[in-house]
């Protein structure tokens, strides 16, 4: 593995159970987070990401608390009393880190069993999987689209909030598909919303699987201090 590899690798990290949540959902973790913020994720993933943040948060925690301590017990600073409360402090705020982190396991755990459930009962899921382009399609409706009818020539086409231009053809298919509705209420020319159906936002959580690269093991992030989000890249 070269050396971005193994840095990319690295930084995407952000929990012990990672690899788990990925080998269930068939996204890595920023993949998730990302289609967390954009709201494309149905309920249960919803909340599997939104407990994975909490447990991300809580390994930051941990890992901020062992770094110091180790800087403690590394001979920066004189032995003295002063040295013994500041550990003995640093060791209590270490266990109560843990246990905060243990809490939060339990808690991904909980909403991942699930969704592993779902994965192993259903052999067929492969065959249904969304091509990469209804994929793009469907990432581009849910963070807003309408479906317009050009007042000159009358074809029909859907705009993105992103300014991506889907066609009308690609359209039916994910309507037919039960994959997305078009609010008709409102008058064509004008713009009729196009939205994500549940099935569009369980078909986008169960995109394509990447290829796997085989398990890993990889370091833990840098210590930050326990109240400042992970970062993202």
């Amino acid at each position: 593995m070269s050396r971005d590899s193994a840095s990319a690798a690295a930084r995407r990290a952000l929990s012990s159970l990672d690899s788990r949540i990925e080998a269930a959902t068939g996204h890595d973790v920023d993949t998730l987070w990302a289609h967390r913020d954009r709201g494309v994720l149905d309920a249960p993933h919803t909340g599997l990401v939104d407990r994975h943040r909490e447990l991300v948060q809580a390994e930051t925690g941990v890992t901020f608390y062992r770094t110091l301590l180790n800087r403690l017990s590394s001979g920066e600073f004189p032995i003295d009393t002063a040295l013994f409360s500041r550990i003995e402090r640093t060791v209590k705020q270490l266990r109560d880190a843990a246990d905060v982190r243990d809490a939060a396991v339990r808690q991904v755990l909980t909403a991942l069993e699930p969704i592993e459930a779902t994965a192993r009962t259903a052999p067929g899921a492969a065959a249904e999987e969304i091509s990469i382009a209804d994929q793009a399609a469907l990432l581009a409706i849910a963070g807003g689209a309408k479906l317009y009818e050009h007042l000159m020539t009358g074809r029909l086409a859907v705009t993105a909030a992103s300014g991506t231009r889907i066609p009308y053809a690609e359209l039916q298919c994910l309507v037919s598909g039960g994959l997305v509705s078009v609010d008709t209420s409102h008058p064509v020319h004008a713009g009729q919303p196009v939205s994500l159906t549940d099935a569009g936002r369980a078909a986008l959580a169960a995109g394509r699987r990447p290829p796997s690269a085989g398990a890993q093991t990889v370091a833990a992030r840098p210590g930050a201090w326990p109240s400042t989000p992970a970062p993202r890249r």
